[in-house]
């Protein structure tokens, strides 16, 4: 899953992105909120992570202005700003959820999960499909109760598929899943990947719509 963090506090922003990192998302980190608004109209992550004092353009106008053009991209808002009517003033603006500083990379991760399960319409914490159980908390998977051993990129491939269950994504959507902003993208990566997923859990979970990319048919 791609989160975009927009944070200019250099030491917060290094940690955020270590921390989510190794909690198994593909992190871009932007430092200033006019860039932020100029790079979410070419490019949608999964997931956004906003500061609200930015340069460029304050938090909240790139709030307003990201719900303004009908965009119903998550959004989670990191801030200084504390009070009450502040964190009112947040949700009313149209962010998901509003965590105040200083906070802990465990609860931010929790949050981003709980996000992640409303847009996808679960209630559960777990994904379950056909005897498949993914934890994306634990990062882990069985398969008849039997645990599967996946790298962290086939995991984040079959989170994804499995999050739309019955909808193709295509390779392209695969690999902006797989890698961040300037990161070198292997031509054969999304096929090793589904490869080795198709190996590890069967041929028949995976399928491939001609044309338009992969997908854990419902």
């Amino acid at each position: 899953m791609r989160v975009l963090l927009v944070e200019d506090d250099e030491l917060l922003g290094s940690a955020v992105v270590d921390g989510l990192t190794q909690a198994g998302y593909t992190v871009d980190w932007l430092r200033d909120g006019g860039q932020a608004l100029r790079a979410l109209s070419n490019d949608e992550p999964d997931l956004l992570v906003l500061d609200l004092g930015l340069p460029g353009r304050d938090g909240m106008q790139v709030l307003r202005d990201l719900r303004a053009r009908s965009s119903g991209l998550p959004v989670l808002v990191l801030t200084a700003r504390d009070t009450v009517e502040d964190r009112i003033a947040g949700l009313d603006a149209g962010a998901d959820d509003y965590l105040v500083k200083p906070f802990d990379l465990g609860e931010l991760t929790a949050r981003l999960r709980a996000i992640a399960r409303r847009r996808g319409g679960r209630a559960t914490p777990v994904i379950e499909h056909d005897g498949l159980v993914f934890d994306p908390a634990a990062r882990s998977v069985t398969l008849d109760g039997e645990s599967i051993a996946l790298s962290s990129r086939a995991l984040a491939i079959l989170e994804a598929l499995l999050e739309r269950p019955g909808i193709p994504l295509s390779r392209e959507r695969l690999e902006q899943i797989l890698y961040g902003w300037g990161e070198g993208v292997e031509s054969n990566a999304v096929e090793v990947h589904i490869h080795h997923l198709r190996k590890k859990l069967g041929k028949e979970r995976i399928r491939t719509i001609r044309g338009l990319g992969y997908m854990i048919p419902k």
